[in-house]
Parts: structure tokens; sequence; C-alpha cells
């Protein structure tokens, strides 16, 4: 029987076989994370793939939009999965892992309220892993322009002449 997608290609089987459930919206696997509720995924190269749903996790944490889908969040800390960052981010997850044991849980990932993932987070914000991740997602999240509209943001108005010609009043929103 030859595979669908060549020699180096998974089948959506093989796929769904090596997959191992990481948290309710999240699937990781060997080299991977996926959604479960979402078509898009994402390999990893330089992190592991736990490490990588688990600062999706705390990305949302962090920022939390429930409007915004975890790609985008997925997409604002994938710079992180580099061989130069790695040790850090994999010690620093190590780290919030570690507290959410202490806490009676199995990691991050595993506590289901997350009232209680963001009490660890608070613990940790004047930790410099906490404040790298939490610097680098305002630009990383806010600047995709994919999610501009999901906010409401129209993009720059300076080409355009400004603010004041271009919504400054419309405050429908409030």
């Amino acid at each position: 029987m030859t595979q669908a997608h060549g020699p180096k290609g998974l089948t959506r089987r093989q796929l769904l076989a090596r997959a191992t459930s990481a948290s309710a919206s999240l699937v990781v696997g060997a080299g991977f994370l996926a959604s479960t509720d979402a078509a898009w995924a994402m390999e990893t190269t330089a992190l592991q793939p736990e490490t990588m749903a688990t600062l999706v996790q705390m990305a949302r944490d962090i920022y939390p939009h429930d409007q915004v889908g975890d790609e985008f969040y997925a997409t604002a800390v994938k710079g992180y999965d580099t061989e130069d960052a790695a040790p850090g981010i994999e010690q620093g997850i190590a780290k919030l892992n570690a507290a959410a044991q202490a806490s009676g849980h199995g990691s991050y990932l595993a506590m289901g309220w997350e009232r209680d993932r963001v009490d660890i987070l608070r613990a940790m914000e004047g930790d410099a892993f906490f404040q790298q991740i939490r610097g680098g997602l305002v630009t990383g999240l806010y600047n995709q322009k994919a999610v501009w509209p999901i906010f409401g943001y129209e993009g720059a108005s300076f080409e355009f002449g400004g603010y004041i010609d271009r919504g400054f009043n419309d405050i429908n929103w409030l």
C-alpha cells in the first residue's frame, strides 16, 4: 500500500496515530503542533512541541482574547523556535511547569482553570522569561494584519491624511 503523501509525508491516519492530546484545542506530536478545532498546524524545529503548546497557552493567558484564534497566538510565539532562543525558552517553560506541579497539577497545560494559570503567571511577573514573552507578544500578536479586523483596527492612516479625517470620532464600540 502506498502513502498518499510520499515517503516523507504523513497520512491523516499516521498524523492522528502519532499525536497526543496537549489541551482541549491543541494536539502535540513528534515535531508538530496542530489545532483540533481549526485548520492550522505548525512545525517545530528547535523547541519541543509540548513547549510550543505551552507557549501558545501562556500567550493566550497573558493577552486573552476569546475572539482571536490559537493560530494567531502560535504565529506570535513562533519566533522563539530557533536554536539560539530554545535553551532559554525550554528552561522558562520548565520553571512554569514546576510551579504548576507545586500547585498540584501535572503541568501548566494540564491546569484546567484559567484563574490557576494566571496566578502562576502573576507569581512570575518579575522573571526575565515572563517579561521576554510578554514583551514579544505585544508586537508578535498585535502586528499581525489578519488580527486587526478582529479588533476593528483599520491600519495605519498616515498615508490617508491621519486619523482626524479617517474615523477619529468613530467610537461606536463604546
